[in-house]
């Protein structure tokens, strides 16, 4: 961040552009972090309901 109010001023545009950019970024990663947390969750599922049907089967 610059140090005075004129260079932020003079900036302005760069800044706001960073700014944009990286909440623009940060939301891509959580929204990524949303699917993979989501795929796990089903494949867990997944490898639970199979385990109970060996489970089931070594009964």
């Amino acid at each position: 961040m610059p140090q005075s109010q004129e260079d932020m001023r003079a900036y302005a545009d760069l800044l706001r552009s960073d700014f944009e950019g990286y909440i623009a970024d940060i939301q891509e990663y959580f929204r990524c972090l949303d699917a993979e947390r989501q795929r796990a969750f089903q494949e867990a599922r997944e490898v639970s309901e199979d385990y109970g049907k060996l489970v089931e089967l070594l009964e």
